[in-house]
């Protein structure tokens, strides 16, 4: 059965705060609900000052959802690390892996948007030693031994609950994030479909004389929403779709290899390109089986309304999960 994964991301444009305060609310009753019917992964991410509310405490909203669950995980994808104090997030990362008993995995990555850096008042061509120096006072810390961080010794408590130390990625696309990960033996998280740079990571394990893996993005990772008409959820609801997809655009460049690019410019196009599909249960049934490896709902895409995101997330979890159990 391929992994199954709800995102959620909040974006709202047109929110207030009461509309936003409900929005999150649902999102967490939602998780609560693909817990119960065994969603494997909640996937987040961070984002600074968007004008569409795109989530930016990722951990604040893990926390949340592991007080409400018991089994489903958290995968925060991805932190944005050189804007966090190192020794912080190393105990933030272990109180949430305590609480959850594991059920956190966090992407370490470097983000994209210069105008996020400028923001926290970190200087962007730094980085690289940044992530550098994050990750290593990460697994520096976890071990509950002092260490030396800035020149003084310090030690973090609590230990998490998982040994060596919480599942952390380093996420990228870039030759510099692969090394990175390499060099710590650490797991490796491509951003998009990138075989070239898996085997390069490969081989920089290999030199190294570490050991890792790499969790790389199919070819295509299309997200998903479920209804019984999708010419009528389009018609109705591609606005939202078209919103998110502009939004990402936007803050790429070329250099940047995502596994969910969009250059639709219109709700026609942005069907066609099927970066977004809309499909009916028996459709997402087929897709599933035919051979992916996940399965990834996005039930509050671009402001979508709550009770539609809801409409999507029960037929996923009614009637198209019990359907593929037995695979």
């Amino acid at each position: 059965m391929p992994t199954t994964v709800v995102r959620f991301n909040l974006v709202d444009p047109a929110a207030t705060p009461a509309s936003l305060s409900e929005r999150y609310r649902a999102a967490l009753e939602m998780a609560t609900y693909a817990d119960d019917r065994g969603i494997s992964t909640i996937q987040t991410e961070e984002h600074h000052g968007t004008e569409n509310n795109w989530i930016s405490s990722p951990f604040t909203f893990a926390g949340a959802v592991f007080g409400a669950t018991r089994r489903i995980a958290v995968t925060v994808s991805a932190v944005i690390g050189p804007l966090h104090d190192p020794l912080r997030l190393a105990e933030d990362i272990a109180v949430l892996d305590l609480l959850s008993a594991g059920r956190l995995v966090t992407v370490a990555g470097i983000g994209y948007r210069p105008e996020e850096y400028e923001q926290s008042g970190v200087d962007w061509k730094s980085r690289g030693k940044l992530q550098d120096e994050l990750l290593e006072t990460l697994l520096a810390a976890w071990t509950g031994e002092p260490f030396t961080f800035r020149g003084r010794t310090v030690r973090i408590t609590p230990r998490p609950f998982t040994r060596p130390h919480p599942l952390l990625l380093v996420g990228g696309s870039s030759k510099a994030a692969a090394r990175r990960a390499a060099r710590l033996g650490l797991p490796f998280f491509p951003s998009a479909h990138l075989p070239d740079l898996e085997a390069y990571y490969q081989e920089q394990l290999t030199e190294h004389g570490t050991e890792g893996w790499t969790m790389m993005p199919a070819a295509e990772t299309p997200l998903l929403h479920v209804a019984d008409d999708p010419d009528l959820t389009w018609a109705k609801h591609g606005e939202h779709f078209l919103h998110e997809a502009r939004t990402y655009a936007s803050w790429q460049n070329k250099d940047i290899r995502s596994a969910v690019k969009s250059t639709a410019t219109t709700v026609e196009e942005l069907r066609a390109e099927g970066v977004y599909r809309v499909l009916t249960p028996d459709e997402c049934v087929r897709y599933a089986k035919s051979g992916t490896d996940s399965l990834i709902l996005h039930p509050l895409s671009g402001g979508m309304p709550i009770d539609e995101g809801w409409r999507s997330l029960h037929h996923f979890c009614e009637n198209v999960l019990p359907r593929l159990k037995d695979r």
